[in-house]
Parts: structure tokens; sequence; C-alpha cells
């Protein structure tokens, strides 16, 4: 609320602040060190380049003087957001008031969104400033080598041996996919505001990056199967099944998925890399006692194994 031109005025806005603690995703280059920053310039770069939806963006703050950290002020958008907890595939108006031919809608409007995201060229973009590599080729093996170099530095020594033989797995495997574009990071249904089931507005772009954009692919399965298949919940009728979503991306992109494993591998590889920064504050902060080792001993490091087909030396306590 504020005055005007001796007016009072009112709107809804929404402001995200950096967190103290920084970003868990890796550092893709040095202009994105703060991450509220790039969150601003992602979702500016895609308001301008495609009709992708997404929130007013209204400024950046980069003096902490102000709010006590940089932060970005956009506008408040109406929607309704899948819920993690509890999981939108066991409760909630997906399962509860969707017809299927709404969840339907709702899965391919999502998939035309990221389609279209990764039609944006990033180098008509002007995206080099998210370019890891410094050379213009932000390849797969750019991405493992920083999450790699990110993992080891938050584990400290600690050893993670399903994760170790993800990266070797990922590195060997590679299919050197050129198909190089924004991949938006944290691609998933909980990602979006949605209004009739249609994307209202696409948000959380703190771990974007260029890469081959089928990792945004790999992102989106794996966080489909961790709501069903690794649930036990049943998919509800309309909703798309993984190779009916991949066939649905196909023909919005106009581009094979040619092996949605790797992709998958790798998705679940970063979710596993992230979750140790994310365990380690849970730790620090008394919500989960130091012994159980949740860094390394979590439900992504065994479903990471399950990924590679390999045994789990390292199992959850819990």
């Amino acid at each position: 609320r504020w005055t005007q031109d001796g007016e009072a005025r009112a709107e809804r806005q929404v402001g995200r602040i950096e967190p103290t603690g920084g970003a868990l995703f890796p550092t893709q280059t040095p202009a994105c060190a703060v991450s509220v920053e790039l969150q601003h310039r992602a979702m500016a770069t895609v308001a301008a380049h495609t009709d992708v939806p997404v929130p007013p963006l209204l400024g950046f703050g980069p003096d902490p003087g102000v709010l006590g950290q940089p932060f970005f002020v956009m506008g408040h958008v109406d929607g309704r957001v899948p819920s993690d907890s509890p999981r939108y595939s066991q409760e909630g108006f997906l399962v509860d008031e969707a017809t299927p031919g709404q969840r339907g809608r709702m899965v391919l409007t999502g998939l035309d969104a990221m389609a279209a995201i990764h039609g944006i060229d990033w180098q008509a973009a002007d995206l080099d400033w998210l370019d890891a590599s410094g050379a213009g080729a932000p390849t797969t093996q750019v991405q493992l080598h920083l999450y790699r170099a990110a993992t080891r530095a938050q584990l400290a020594g600690r050893e993670h041996p399903v994760l170790d033989a993800a990266f070797e797995w990922l590195t060997a495997n590679d299919p050197g996919d050129d198909r190089v574009g924004l991949a938006w990071g944290d691609s998933r249904l909980g990602n979006i505001l949605w209004d009739d089931y249609r994307p209202a507005a696409v948000v959380d772009w703190e771990a974007c990056a260029l890469s081959p954009t089928e990792a945004d692919v790999g992102w989106w399965l794996v966080f489909d199967r961790m709501s069903f298949d690794e649930l036990d919940a049943e998919r509800m009728d309309g909703f798309p099944t993984r190779d009916e979503m991949i066939t649905l991306y196909e023909g919005a992109s106009g581009r094979e998925v040619r092996d949605p494993r790797y992709w998958e591998v790798f998705a679940t590889m970063r979710f596993c890399a992230i979750f140790v920064g994310l365990a380690d504050r849970m730790t620090e902060t008394g919500v989960v006692p130091a012994e159980l080792n949740m860094a390394v001993a979590n439900m992504v490091t065994q479903s990471l194994a399950d990924r590679l087909e390999i045994d789990n030396p390292t199992p959850a306590a819990f």
C-alpha cells in the first residue's frame, strides 16, 4: 500500500529474498552468484522470448541494506499449486476434484510450456552470462563437473558411494546431446501456478542452466515417478504415463527424447547432490539428529541406487 500523487494505491505483490545460507544448487557462473538475480534474469528472458507465462517482474534490489539480503519483487498471480506435502498424487484437488480431461490438459500444457522454454535460442537471447563452460560449449560434462565439485565440497570428506557411482556412470554413458538451451532446472507440476488446469505462471528458476534441455525432461519424469510409483499412489484417470509424457513432449518440442533413462539418472543425481546441503541444514538446525547421516542415507540416495541398478550400502534409517 502506498500513496502516489496524493492517491492511495494498493497492489498484491510477492518478494523473493536471497537465502542467508546461499542457494542449494551449484553456482553456474560468477554472474549467478546471487540466486535471486539469477531467477529475475531468467524470468525476464522467458518473458521476452516466449509466450510462457511468468509473474510480472517489478524490479531487482541488489542492496542488502533494504531487506537484509538482495531481493526481487513480482506481481502476485492467482493460481492453484499441486502440493508436495501431502503429495498431489495422494490427495488434493487433482485427486478429489479434477476430471480425467482436466488432468490430461494440465500435463499437456505444462509440457508445452517447458518445450517453449527449450525453444529459446540461448545465443540470440544473450544468455552467455549463464554459460558455465565460459567458452560457448555448455555441455553435459560441464554440468557433471559442477555438481561433482560442489558435492565434494559439501560432503567435506564424507563418503557417498552411490553418488560416486552415479558420476562415473553418467560420465561413461554421456549421449553427447548437442541440443543445448535454457533448462528450467526444477521442471515439475509443483513449480507452476495453474488456472483452469493451464499454466498461469512458471516459477522457481534458481536451478536454471544452459545444458542439453533433455535434463528438464528427466527431472519432470523423476518427480512424476517419485509422486506415484515410489509412494505406491495410484495414477489417476486421465493422468499420462511416463511414456505418454515423453510422446507429448516430443510433439510439443519437435524433438525426439533420445535417451530418457540417462536423463532420469542425471536428474536423480542432481536431486541427491542438493539433498546433501538440504540435509546438512536440517541437521544444523536440530530438525534431524546428526547420527542419522541424512545427507547420505536418505530416500533420494536409494532412488538413485535403484535407477543405477546397484546396491545401496547407505540405506536410510527412517
